[in-house]
């Protein structure tokens, strides 16, 4: 046989002595179909598909069956360099973990749209080669998520999403009740003047961050600092933050947090000795620091696993099913850098 192209089915039927319907049975058929044909020519022919390593060609199988066990993962941001590690690895685990366990096999769609920004309906796309598709990132765009709620191709987010023309299949992490309960905390501890520092929208995940704080603040504490952009200068950072007489400072980004205590320690002050900072989100790094920030953990692989399962669901139980929507509880990280408000 040569040895320079894929094999065929028509290969494997000639080497067998069989007809090339006798071979997408063998490979592809149902336990009835099987059954019409003999035993002894079952096996000669699964003997010289182990032989000659022969694999189906996942496109031909997708035609014949209308599935392939392949689920896409597509996300707006590269998912592996180094800036971007702490936030998709996690992710990329639960789903791994979860498609291995139900017998998928995972597509990283990878394919750039216009410039430099990823696209899921790029031209050229390789979309459908999946059966369905998880979709994750920082930002999603709207239009494409709007067209896939419009389509007829499974799909499941990662993250809380708005609807765009419809519900959107979504697993999330609760961060608006994971927000408020460290406010909670906060003013069990004396705090009464809140620093918020970091973006409030339009995205969800800041979105929810932000509701949640608001929602939690009540008549007994005071926003007297909110910075959706916060300065690119460590000093102008802290300065503001001691201008405003804020005993505990919420930041949206670990970053920024990281920033403070690095700014505060130069200065001979310290965490949570002078005040405090929260952390809204757990990650994997620390940006170089040392220090457990008060924070809550964000349950990234149960997110990528259950997002997983909700995908084959939907893959193997048709569109028609109702669209869930879960969140995940964060649980409460306790830290070194919350503790009672310095007295003024």
């Amino acid at each position: 046989m040569p040895t320079a192209r894929r094999l065929t089915q028509q290969d494997i039927a000639k080497l067998a002595g069989v007809s090339q319907a006798t071979v997408s049975l063998v490979l592809n058929g149902a336990e009835h179909a099987l059954a019409r044909i003999p035993q002894e020519t079952r096996e000669r022919v699964q003997k010289i598909i182990r032989d000659t390593g022969y694999v189906p060609d996942p496109i031909a199988r997708r035609m014949a069956k209308g599935a392939n066990r392949i689920l896409g993962v597509f996300t707006y941001e590269p998912a592996f360099p180094n800036a971007h590690a702490d936030f998709f690895l996690p992710f990329l685990f639960g789903i791994e973990e979860e498609a291995q366990a139900r017998g998928y096999d995972l597509l990283l769609l990878t394919g750039a749209g216009e410039g430099a920004r990823r696209k899921i309906f790029a031209a050229e796309s390789r979309l459908r080669i999946a059966d369905g598709c998880i979709v994750l990132g920082k930002t999603f765009d709207r239009t494409e998520l709007a067209r896939l709620v419009a389509g007829d191709y499974p799909f499941v987010a990662i993250g809380r999403r708005e609807d765009a023309g419809g519900p959107v299949p979504f697993v999330g992490g609760d961060y608006a009740t994971a927000t408020s309960a460290l406010v909670q905390q906060a003013r069990a501890l004396g705090h009464r003047r809140l620093a918020y520092l970091g973006s409030i929208g339009p995205a969800e995940s800041p979105q929810d961050r932000w509701m949640g704080f608001k929602a939690a603040i009540g008549t007994d504490l005071e926003l007297v600092l909110q910075l959706p952009e916060t300065p690119a200068d460590d000093g102008e950072l802290l300065d503001a933050l001691l201008a405003s007489g804020a005993t505990v400072a919420f930041c949206v980004e670990l970053a920024d947090a990281v920033r403070l205590e690095r700014t505060a320690k130069a200065r001979g002050l310290g965490l949570p000795a002078d005040f405090s900072v929260v952390a809204l989100g757990s990650h994997i790094r620390t940006e170089g620091s040392g220090t457990r920030f008060a924070s809550f953990a964000i349950p990234r692989e149960e997110m990528g696993r259950q997002a997983t399962a909700m995908l084959v669901h939907r893959v193997e139980g048709g569109l028609a099913q109702a669209v869930q929507q879960v969140l995940l509880p964060c649980e409460p990280i306790r830290g070194e850098t919350l503790g009672p408000a310095k007295p003024h």
